[in-house]
């Protein structure tokens, strides 16, 4: 897919394969405005392919899958879970993550520098961040010894910024409490773990679950 110049008489099909529909459509309107402005237009010369997992990561394969069968020019996605399911669901149809806290890490691709696959994409780092929040508490409160954790363990992007949580706690000398929460039903009994291990501050861990 040219992005800089729409073939006339041609329609562009492009799938989205989102995590969530409430952290999904800022993602489709700016997808949506970014091709308007190089002059893809839905009704005219682009069709957009919108499929959400509604927060349920496993199933993203499957709609990967399915958003693959409908011959698309351009796979995007966003998120580890996202990229993941579209890294296993082709090999040849171009494939660009939106945000991916640890591309490398993840699996997804084998190096920054060379790739080495149709997947392209922009990064931040999240394990290095999720590190920076313990230091930040640790600034911010005196005399400070356990740090609570929030995270859903079903994302695979925790992994490694778990380990570097732990690094940066040893280094510290604070104990990390490592606390799952799958979704808004295990909030109560999370909250209430971090009660009875007496965490006195703690980590909310970013997911696109929602």
């Amino acid at each position: 897919m040219d992005v800089s110049r729409p073939a006339a008489g041609r329609a562009y099909r492009v799938g989205l394969l989102g995590l969530a529909s409430g952290s999904d459509a800022p993602v489709l309107a700016f997808l949506r405005q970014g091709l308007r402005d190089l002059g893809y237009e839905e009704g005219k010369n682009l069709v957009v392919e919108y499929r959400t997992a509604e927060g349920k990561y496993d199933r993203l394969p499957a709609l990967a899958v399915q958003l693959v069968g409908l011959k698309i020019d351009v796979f995007v996605t966003y998120g580890t879970p996202g990229a993941l399911a579209a890294k296993q669901a082709t090999t040849t149809i171009p494939v660009v993550v939106a945000l991916i806290g640890d591309a490398v890490a993840a699996g997804v691709v084998p190096s920054l520098a060379r790739p080495g696959s149709n997947i392209t994409g922009s990064q931040y780092q999240y394990p290095e961040l999720m590190g920076k929040r313990i230091e930040v508490l640790m600034n911010a409160t005196s005399h400070l010894a356990r740090v609570a954790v929030l995270f859903n363990p079903a994302n695979p992007s925790m992994r490694p910024a778990l380990k570097t949580m732990e690094e940066t706690a040893r280094y510290l000398n604070v104990e990390l409490q490592q606390i799952e929460a799958r979704g808004p039903h295990d909030f109560d009994g999370a909250l209430a773990a971090m009660a009875e291990r007496r965490g006195q501050a703690f980590v909310l861990a970013d997911d696109p679950r929602r």
